[in-house]
């Protein structure tokens, strides 16, 4: 199963590619995204160093999708509990960002330099989605770019319920953490 996801993940971002002009393009399958859970009683974090990505730099339009079960973590047992209990991953396999960078006449992709950008757009997470928006740098450098951007979400806008044993340890509030170097995408 995870591997006819892996394969249909592909093939989307394959087509999604191949009918776009590439010169305009900025792409990546190995972004990182991390999330973080703080509580006086535990701390929990996870990475997912797989999470694809692309920017078209004409227009502004940014799409992330991340596979649920690429989030790897400290404890098993945490990675287990995230998959079945709260992020239901076999129900709803993939995390899904679509949005636009409301400044992009400000971004000269051609020079390099460090652009701070408004990111506007819609989250997809366990089949709920919302609005988000945040404020992001978008560093340029060699014809490459770096994509940086922190936010917050709660648990109770994407409909994710925690038991009350272990309400304690899972903040309600989760900080996710974007880190994505992008490339020109070649056809």
């Amino acid at each position: 199963m995870k591997k006819r996801l892996a394969i249909l993940f592909s093939g989307l971002v394959l087509f999604i590619a191949a009918t776009t002009n590439a010169q305009d393009k900025f792409y990546t399958k190995t972004g990182k995204v991390s999330f973080n859970s703080t509580t006086t009683m535990e701390t929990i974090e996870a990475v997912n160093k797989s999470s694809v990505a692309l920017l078209d730099s004409k227009t502004g339009d940014i799409q992330f999708v991340v596979l649920l079960k690429g989030f790897e973590f400290k404890k098993a047992l945490m990675q287990e509990h995230f998959n079945s209990d709260y992020v239901e991953s076999d129900k709803y396999p993939k995390s899904e960002f679509k949005g636009q960078i409301t400044n992009n006449s400000d971004i000269n992709y051609t020079k390099d330099g460090a652009y701070t950008v408004k990111v506007k757009g819609k989250l997809t997470l366990h089949n709920v989605t919302n609005d988000i928006e945040t404020n992001a740098t978008l560093t340029v450098k060699d014809g490459k770019i770096q994509a940086n951007a922190l936010f917050n979400i709660t648990l109770a806008e994407f409909k994710i319920s925690v038991d009350r044993v272990v309400r304690n340890n899972i903040s309600e509030t989760i900080t996710i953490n974007v880190d994505c170097g992008l490339e020109p995408l070649k056809q």
